[in-house]
């Protein structure tokens, strides 16, 4: 049976994260962690509104750091590098037990770093790997300098690692794995799903900057595809995000549905039959529910510059990687026009062998990404807590 220790001799654990998807796996982890130390944790460090319920007393808010593009990150330098010194400093006058740093590489490896160089005996696990696969290869090799141990969310991350030669990494599993429910239709849903006129989805983007790019292209796209097909369009936003997007959509040849917040969101997503979505991780949801789609993806010139010669893969779309084939369509930049993605969601939208490619790819990944009985948080609680012990023995 685990010992409990007493308040006074407390595991003390620091967790860095900065966006919301973070956030949440941040705050998950917490909680199993007390489930296992009961008071014998305490918490401290960044986080947002789900880590806070769990017990972090927040540095700042994370929406300072709510930065998206090359340009703005430019010019908000001064202010995430003093944000930077401001969470190092932080932690090591903490002095805590564990140091768990959360997605968002360029800021909290940097924090990391410091740790490492100016106190060695912090372990520091990073919960979320950062896409070594993709671009940057080097950067795995470089984290065995300062990461202890890399919890992955995707199958096949911690082969990349030992090819790369990172540090340990360990698949932990997904959080989508644990939503399925929410997110596959029911038997009337699934009718719906199948009739007339079909259910698409529009998924410009969870960032403004992304709206933005992505918004006027995305109206004009589906203009040109309802005068070959009819369609009921819906587009799931955000709360913060709906005044920008009405504004955005008032002018669309074809009126969308706007649905608000997380769960009218998951509402759509089992009844829809395709999805035009902006690459990114709404791709492996939409995928998981089953929604064959097409992808597209625009940035910033000097973005687009930077991301062409970095880029090290054949797909960025992360079912595409899971699944081991690019079956999804992909259409980035001066690729990304109104008529090739009106004709690719004509393909996805009938049933064609484009659209069976995909649902058969679907198929395949509750297998690949599955964690057994064990949820990610438990399995991301077991290791953090076996290199704490590792480190005070």
């Amino acid at each position: 049976m685990m010992q409990v220790r007493s308040p006074s001799t407390a595991r003390k654990i620091f967790l860095i994260a900065t966006e919301e998807s973070g956030d949440r796996l941040g705050a998950a982890l917490m909680q199993v962690l007390r489930q296992r130390l009961g008071d014998a944790v305490q918490f401290s460090g960044v986080g947002g509104r789900a880590m806070t319920a769990q017990g972090i007393a927040p540095l700042f808010p994370i929406e300072e750091l709510s930065i998206m593009g090359f340009a703005a990150v430019v010019k908000q330098l001064p202010k995430i590098l003093r944000l930077i010194r401001r969470t190092a400093d932080a932690v090591l006058a903490d002095a805590p037990d564990m140091l768990v740093i959360i997605d968002s590489p360029d800021f909290t490896h940097r924090v990391a770093r410091r740790v490492r160089a100016r106190n060695p005996n912090i372990p520091i696990v990073d919960y979320v790997s950062p896409s070594v696969w993709a671009w940057r290869p080097g950067r795995a090799r470089a984290m065995r300098g300062y990461v202890d141990h890399v919890l992955a969310l995707l199958p096949f991350e911690p082969e990349e690692y030992r090819k790369l030669q990172g540090p340990p990494c360990s698949y932990v599993g997904h959080p989508l794995t644990e939503q399925l429910a929410s997110l596959r239709p029911n038997e009337d849903e699934q009718k719906r799903r199948d009739a007339q006129p079909p259910v698409l989805l529009v998924l410009p983007g969870s960032r403004r900057s992304e709206i933005r790019h992505h918004l006027a292209l995305f109206g004009t796209a589906l203009g040109q595809l309802n005068k070959q097909t009819p369609f009921e369009l819906v587009l799931p936003t955000m709360p913060h995000l709906e005044a920008m997007v009405r504004e955005g959509v008032a002018s669309w040849p074809v009126a969308p549905r706007l649905a608000i917040g997380e769960t009218e969101k998951r509402a759509a997503f089992r009844v829809a039959r395709a999805a035009l979505a902006k690459s990114g991780t709404v791709t492996l949801e939409l995928a998981l529910s089953g929604i064959p789609m097409v992808t597209a993806y625009r940035v910033g010139a000097a973005e687009a510059f930077i991301l062409r010669r970095a880029i090290r893969v054949s797909s960025v779309i992360l079912a595409n990687l899971v699944i081991g084939s690019d079956i999804i369509p992909e259409f980035l930049q001066e690729d990304c026009t109104p008529d090739k993605l009106a004709a690719a969601l004509g393909d996805v939208l009938a049933d064609s062998p484009d659209r069976l490619r995909q649902l058969v790819g679907f198929a395949t990944m509750d297998g690949k990404m599955s964690t057994g009985d064990q949820p990610p948080s438990v399995r991301a609680a077991a290791i953090v807590l076996a290199e704490m012990g590792r480190r005070s023995t």
